[in-house]
C-alpha cells in the first residue's frame, strides 16, 4: 500500500449497468431485467497504516455486505442466475479476462435486492496473487485516488443478460482527517407535498403529472477529505444525486441532484405522468441516490393509480 502515498485525489465511484435498450425507452421506465443499484456496507475501506503490514491487509480484507436491487417486471417471479466476481482491470466490464478475475459468489435468486456477504480484499488470481495488488498493476494512475477493484454482477433470465459493476474503493489513511465514507440514505418521499408512506400503497388519480420531492438531504451530506497532488488535505463535501425509476409512464428527470462546476447543487424535485391510456394498476417507483464517493443505496414506493 506505500504505493498510494505517492499520489492522491478524487475518485468518483461509478455504476454502469448495460442491457438492450431500444432508442424510444425511457431511463425512468422499468418494463425489463435491470440492476437498478448496487451498494457496500461498507462502502470504503480505510487500513489504519499506509504500511503494508499483515495487519494492514487483513483490515482490507474484511467480511462486507453487498446488495444488489434486481428489478424484472415482466417476469412473473421466474428464477434469476447471478454470478458475482472481482477483477484487476475497470476497463474490462464483464470481467472476461479469467486470469484477473476472482468468483465472489453465484446462485439463483428472484427479483428484489440481492444480499451477499462477501470478502473482495482477501480475493486471490491465478499465481495466488492478491487481486489488490493486480488492481494496483493495472491502475494507469498507480493508486490515485485508492485502489479501485471492480466488481461485477451478471444476472440472466431466459434470454435477457444484464451486467453491472460497483468500484470498490481501499484506502490507507495519506493524510491526517481522512475517514470511511457512511452510507447515503434518503430520508423520505412526498408526492404534491404530501409524506409518501414506504410500507403502504398511496392513493392517485387522474393524469397527473404528480410532483415527487426528496426530503431535504443537506444536512446528511458529508464533508470529508482527501489527498492532494502534493499530498496535502482537500477538504470536499457531497452532493447527492438521486434516480428516478417506476414500472408505469415516467419522470420528468431520469437523475437529479449533484452540482455544477460553481458548487450549486440540483433540487431533488421531479414530475410523474402515468402513461396515455393506461389502465388503473399498482406502480412501483425507486429512487436509488448516490452519494459520488461509492455510496449508495434505495428506497422502493408503491401507489396504486387509477385515470
Amino acid at each position: 500500500m506505500k504505493a498510494l502515498l505517492h499520489t492522491g485525489g478524487l475518485l468518483l465511484l461509478a455504476l454502469a449497468s448495460f442491457a438492450c435498450v431500444e432508442p424510444e425507452d425511457k431511463p425512468s421506465n422499468v418494463h425489463d431485467l435491470r440492476v437498478l443499484g448496487i451498494s457496500t456496507e461498507k462502502p470504503e475501506f480505510i487500513a489504519s497504516t499506509c504500511d503494508q503490514t499483515p495487519e494492514a491487509f487483513d483490515e482490507l480484507a474484511e467480511e462486507l455486505t453487498y446488495r444488489a436491487l434486481l428489478v424484472d417486471p415482466a417476469g412473473g417471479g421466474r428464477p434469476l442466475q447471478y454470478t458475482l466476481w472481482a477483477c484487476a482491470d475497470q476497463s474490462d466490464r464483464t470481467c472476461a479476462n479469467e486470469a484477473d478475475r476472482a468468483l465472489l459468489a453465484e446462485g439463483s435468486t428472484v427479483a428484489g435486492e440481492l444480499t451477499l456477504a462477501i470478502r473482495p480484499g482477501a480475493a486471490r488470481v491465478s499465481g495466488d496473487k492478491l487481486l489488490l495488488e493486480r488492481v494496483l498493476e493495472e491502475d494507469a494512475y498507480k493508486g490515485l485516488g485508492g485502489i479501485r477493484m471492480p466488481l461485477v454482477l451478471r444476472v440472466t433470465a431466459g434470454d435477457e443478460e444484464v451486467y453491472a459493476q460497483k468500484l470498490m474503493v481501499f484506502w490507507c489513511p495519506v493524510v491526517e482527517g481522512m475517514t470511511a465514507n457512511v452510507q447515503p440514505v434518503i430520508p423520505g418521499l412526498r408526492v404534491d407535498d404530501a409524506p409518501w408512506p414506504e410500507n403502504e400503497p398511496l392513493e392517485l388519480s387522474g393524469p397527473g403529472p404528480f410532483v415527487v420531492t426528496a426530503d431535504d438531504v443537506s444536512a446528511l451530506e458529508e464533508n470529508y477529505v482527501v489527498p492532494g497532488l502534493r499530498l496535502q488535505a482537500v477538504n470536499l463535501k457531497e452532493a447527492w444525486e438521486i434516480a428516478w425509476y417506476s414500472t408505469l409512464g415516467e419522470f420528468s428527470l431520469s437523475e437529479t441532484g449533484g452540482a455544477d462546476f460553481g458548487g450549486q447543487e440540483g433540487r431533488h424535485r421531479v414530475e410523474w405522468e402515468p402513461a396515455e391510456g393506461a389502465q388503473a394498476q399498482e406502480v412501483t417507483f425507486w429512487a436509488v441516490v448516490r452519494d459520488g464517493r461509492g455510496g449508495s443505496s434505495w428506497v422502493t414506493r408503491r401507489a396504486r393509480w387509477s385515470p
